[in-house]
């Protein structure tokens, strides 16, 4: 106890060190300093030894264990993206395929309305040629009916008028000649 007392007395008292200029730390003339010092050799030692054999091991098992993970996640992470690429390629095939069957669909559709179309355009033209047909024979029964009906009656007045300038009758057979012929030559017309 008397040589703790001592110790705190040099410790507090003002040493010789302090008037020399040097730091009362280094005063290794104290035997406070010199006792600090030891302890604090003894607490490296204690720290070396505690942080070689048990510390730092730990704290490499906690790293190493760490990596794993992380190696871990990395293998998981490409393995899931090779899967995510290979399920977009197979996405987009999908998608081409799928694409090329409505186009292919789209030009069927277009295909078969052409054809319905071109097929009712060809029975309404056949329709229309038999309406024609049938109409311009109408209009040639029509205009050989107004023909046959003008004949008798252009002789009739080209009669007449034959009678009034020239006062004699004409040939029935030359005027129907003359008739037949001014009436071929306006059907040529």
């Amino acid at each position: 106890m008397r040589r703790v007392s001592t110790a705190l007395l040099l410790a507090l008292a003002p040493s010789a060190a302090l008037a020399e200029g040097t730091m009362p730390q280094m005063d290794f003339a104290n035997p406070l300093t010199l006792d600090q010092v030891g302890w604090m050799a003894v607490i490296l030692v204690v720290l070396y030894l505690l942080l070689s054999r048990w510390g730092l091991p730990e704290i490499g098992k906690v790293l190493e264990h760490r990596a794993g993970v992380i190696a871990k996640d990395l293998a998981a992470a490409r393995a899931a993206k090779v899967e995510a690429d290979q399920a977009v390629a197979q996405l987009n095939a999908t998608i081409a395929q799928a694409r090329a069957a409505a186009q292919a669909e789209v030009a069927k559709a277009v295909a078969d309305a052409k054809a319905d179309a071109a097929a009712k355009a060809a029975a309404l033209a056949s329709q229309l040629e038999a309406k024609l047909a049938e109409s311009e024979a109408r209009i040639d029964a029509a205009r050989a009916a107004a023909l046959a009906a003008i004949k008798p009656v252009a002789a009739e007045a080209a009669s007449s008028i034959l009678l009034k300038l020239t006062g004699s009758q004409p040939a029935e057979d030359k005027l129907a000649q003359r008739l037949d012929d001014a009436l071929a030559a306006r059907k040529a017309a």
